[in-house]
């Protein structure tokens, strides 16, 4: 088998893989899996830079930026008003640090933006047990 066979193979497979987690996940799972993705890729277009691969620079910030935009896209404003705003605004800030990283090879800026980030990320993880309880409750298991 050729290197690049194995890499095509191995490309399919992260892809179907991804697929059938999606196909699982709740929408609390879902906004997580946004949120490690667009982490994801701000790491991998940090080394892109390192590297001076472009090319694989602009990818992986342009996908980056498609998954905040997603994350915008699911905020329900009827729920909390005023965090999901915060969110908003954060989420559009994220968006402009990326496009400047883009432009000017902003390491800094990527670096800025996992740093904002990550709270959130962890934030979501924290509260998966009351969502996974609510749902239990609403689906007549508790109390």
């Amino acid at each position: 088998m050729t290197n690049g066979y194995m890499r095509k193979a191995s490309a399919i497979y992260q892809q179907n893989s991804v697929r059938g987690v999606v196909e699982g996940a709740d929408p609390h799972q879902l906004v997580n899996l946004l949120l490690n993705g667009v982490i994801d890729r701000i790491r991998q277009a940090r080394g892109h830079m390192a590297h001076g691969d472009v090319a694989a620079k602009g990818r992986t910030i342009a996908g980056a930026v498609g998954i905040v935009n997603e994350l915008r896209n699911s905020l329900d404003h009827k729920v909390d008003a005023g965090l999901t705003q915060r969110l908003d605004s954060l989420y559009e800030y994220v968006s402009r640090r990326l496009l400047i990283a883009q432009l000017h090879d902003d390491a800094g800026a990527l670096d800025e933006v996992v740093d904002l980030l990550t709270p959130i990320r962890d934030g979501w993880l924290a509260i998966r047990p009351d969502y996974v309880a609510a749902g239990q409750r609403a689906a007549g298991g508790g109390r």
